[in-house]
């Protein structure tokens, strides 16, 4: 896991600021209005659109924007979309799980994009439920480290249900039941600590190790599927260590 989580907050400073940013932005402003129509405008008492403003104020989305897209969601301005959530699930190269989550005004084009960035990047869809027991929904916490050592980081979350925290280097991350999430970040603002992002994922029960080469395939299916405009996020059951991260240029 923590192979993976490493890979993926690369991935994330990277998309932060290169030239995926449009496509970062557009799912980021998603977010904020999906959860500004199922649990209304008020951050404060939607911590769910609390956390998705947060997230995009951290990846320095425009306030004006931010705001638009909340107004959307809740109807207080007219244009929302009808967005629909749909998880696809497949496999990618070395029989690597993928679950791929979707969030769509058209099932039809989200369906065809999908299938063929598999097909492309040998990766191949599967029916419902042939990949899904391999995950399990999680709350997951990514804090910057500043200064702060892992049982600093324990104790201040062990209490608001926090399972475990990991090292990632530059920053931590805290693995929690999903419906613990609001609570752990709450723990971590009480404790006066600043968070990168937290959210609701799916982390795999069961990894696959992967070599420089089937990691590059894999990579190269995850940026394939991230591509799709109306893919929100990707998930992948693979492990890779910090010398295949550096072998595979991730």
């Amino acid at each position: 896991m923590s192979g993976h989580s490493k890979w993926a907050t690369t991935k994330h400073k990277k998309a932060a600021l290169d030239a995926k940013r449009g496509k970062l932005f557009a799912r980021l402003i998603k977010n904020i209005e999906v959860a500004a129509r199922t649990g209304g405008g008020d951050p404060d008492g939607n911590p769910t659109l609390y956390d998705a403003i947060q997230k995009a104020k951290k990846n320095s989305v425009p306030q004006d924007n931010i705001e638009r897209a909340r107004k959307r969601g809740a109807g207080e301005e007219a244009g929302g979309a009808d967005w629909q959530n749909i998880t696809y699930e497949g496999y990618g190269p070395n029989g690597v799980a993928v679950l791929i989550e979707c969030l769509t005004d058209n099932k039809n084009r989200a369906a065809s994009e999908v299938r063929t960035a598999l097909t492309r990047n040998n990766g191949t869809l599967a029916d419902p439920g042939s990949v899904a027991y391999l995950f399990n929904r999680k709350g997951v916490v990514i804090m910057p480290k500043n200064g702060l050592s892992e049982d600093d980081v324990l104790m201040a979350v062990l209490d608001a249900g926090a399972e475990e925290v990991n090292d990632l280097g530059e920053s931590f991350e805290i693995v929690s039941e999903a419906g613990d999430l609001v609570s752990v970040r709450t723990a971590l603002q009480d404790a006066g600590y600043d968070y990168e992002s937290a959210e609701p994922t799916f982390l795999a029960s069961v990894n696959v190790p992967l070599d420089a080469e089937a990691a590059k395939k894999v990579f190269r299916l995850i940026d394939a599927l991230e591509d799709c405009d109306d893919v929100q996020n990707v998930y992948a059951n693979f492990d890779v260590s910090d010398e295949v991260m550096a072998e595979a240029g991730a």
